[in-house]
């Protein structure tokens, strides 16, 4: 049987490596011109930050119910073209001298409201346009786009700010965020049977429920809730951490983050071998368990001080999560009705975002009080919890993904 995607996905993949090379260069480039052209401080930063968090908590859900009622494709395409406008209009500020916290907070707002809606219709695009089969596959190949960006856009926005000026950086992301929306332009969507429609609220109210009562799904997302909590509680102390206690500097606290995008890197091209290899709930299971390795890794510096330790530990956070990512997806899309998949998505989507300022409020409190070694114990504690989760579910017996639900 052939095993090339189709056409018509090839147009999604370049799409997503766009917007996601836009993303990730936005995000990058913001605090850095908040910081040198603004001279922001923390509590901006944070401010901004949270800021463009906020979508992923308001939004998910209706822009989900939204890609379940109207053409995936065209959602994508508006919420591409809001991100270009929102660069755009950051650009027109920088160059006409305007631009101001409270403007890089507005913009960046709308600028994550069109990486919410792209993320929602993303994953309940691709079974249309890929057989079941290799919906495996489609995902990878989307994952190690993102993977790439995160792992090159910081990066980048940081050389081109310091080189050429913010607004290089804008124009940049705002380019590759007009072609992501063009390149979906092109895009033929298979003809969806419209489904009946209800009040929004109990629409939504279905999603969550089939997401909770659906025996693969729930341990999923109790998963992924445990995940990021720990994982922000890690994020919350660990550059102070390593400053203080690993007496690491500036560029070595960079390396030792760079690889956590490294990790994703090769977990990305990984995944394939490993869901050929595995029974495909064992595959699943993989990532929360490497986690739990990672947050053992980050502990033993406690105990051997060491910024390669550090590193390898965030590699290992790269690699297990993202085969992790790729297998839930394709688990998602098999087992969800598609006329569900966008609210389904948007469940994940809203769980994983609200879990993180909890996380990151947890783990300040802890290293306030009790220093940044409690918090990495807690930490370890956390993805213990996640990792038993999901061992504990039936998932293990999962030899092969059901049959779609279509």
């Amino acid at each position: 049987m052939p095993s090339t995607l189709p056409r018509p996905f090839a147009a999604l993949a370049w799409s997503n490596l766009a917007a996601q090379s836009a993303e990730q260069l936005s995000l990058a480039a913001v605090p850095l011109v908040a910081v040198l052209a603004l001279g922001a401080g923390p509590g901006e930063i944070g401010t901004l930050a949270a800021v463009q968090t906020l979508p992923f908590l308001l939004l998910a859900m209706p822009l989900g119910l939204l890609a379940d009622r109207v053409s995936r494709r065209r959602l994508m395409v508006a919420a591409e073209a809001l991100r270009a406008l929102s660069l755009l209009a950051m650009l027109a500020m920088v160059l006409t001298g305007r631009l101001s916290i409270a403007w890089l907070a507005v913009l960046g707002f709308a600028g994550a409201v069109g990486t919410v809606g792209f993320s929602v219709a993303a994953p309940a695009l691709v079974p249309s346009l890929v057989p079941s089969r290799l919906l495996g596959m489609a995902n990878g190949r989307l994952e190690l786009a993102r993977s790439a960006a995160f792992a090159a856009g910081p990066a980048l926005a940081g050389a081109l700010v310091a080189w050429a000026g913010a607004p290089a950086a804008f124009v940049l992301a705002a380019v590759l965020s007009g072609a992501a929306a063009l390149l979906l332009w092109r895009l033929v969507e298979p003809a969806r049977a419209p489904a009946p429609r209800r009040h929004p609220l109990l629409e939504i109210r279905d999603g969550a429920l089939f997401v909770w009562r659906q025996e693969l799904l729930r341990p999923m997302l109790l998963t992924g809730i445990a995940w990021n909590i720990s994982w922000f509680v890690l994020q919350a102390v660990y550059v102070p951490y390593a400053v203080r206690v690993l007496g690491l500097g500036a560029q070595s606290v960079g390396f030792t983050l760079a690889a956590y995008g490294a990790g994703m890197v090769v977990g990305a091209l990984l995944a394939g071998r490993v869901t050929a290899a595995l029974p495909f709930g064992r595959a699943v299971q993989l990532g929360p368990a490497v986690s739990v390795l990672a947050a053992a890794t980050m502990a033993a510096t406690l105990v051997l001080p060491s910024g390669v330790l550090a590193a390898a530990s965030f590699f290992l956070f790269g690699v297990g999560p993202i085969v992790w990512t790729i297998t839930t997806t394709t688990l998602r899309q098999s087992v969800t009705p598609g006329a569900m998949l966008g609210r389904a998505s948007s469940v994940f989507l809203t769980v994983n975002a609200g879990a993180r300022p909890v996380g990151a409020a947890l783990g300040g409190w802890v290293g306030a009080a009790w220093g940044e070694p409690a918090c990495l114990w807690l930490a370890l504690a956390g993805f213990v919890v996640q990792a038993w989760v999901i061992l504990g579910s039936r998932m293990g017996g999962l030899q092969r993904l059901a049959v779609p639900a279509r």
